[in-house]
């Protein structure tokens, strides 16, 4: 199954108590890479962060996966876990009254 993954960062969360979890940090979005949960790793353009898609056998899988990361651990971000599924309507396009 594929998630999209977004980060939360906790409100009061500064970019200094980031810091001595950030090596490690990588290190685990790394081994998860490795693993083939983590497929596709990206930096937020809006604000500080990243967006990840994932695969796992389920939603409890992904989640357990994202709370290991350090920043998860030590309780400065959390995560925004959403399913996604295939697109569909691309038979729309092949439908009689649109060929």
């Amino acid at each position: 199954m594929k998630f999209l993954c977004l980060d939360i960062p906790h409100p009061n969360a500064t970019m200094e108590q980031y810091g001595p979890y950030l090596q490690a940090e990588v290190r685990h979005g790394w081994s998860l890479y490795k693993s083939g949960i983590v497929r596709d790793i990206y930096f937020r353009q809006d604000r500080p962060g990243v967006a990840i898609i994932a695969e796992a056998d389920s939603i409890e899988a992904a989640k357990a996966a994202l709370a290991a990361f350090p920043l998860a651990a030590a309780g400065l971000i959390d995560w925004d876990v959403i399913p996604l599924g295939p697109f569909l309507n691309w038979e729309i396009l092949f439908a009689p009254e649109n060929v």
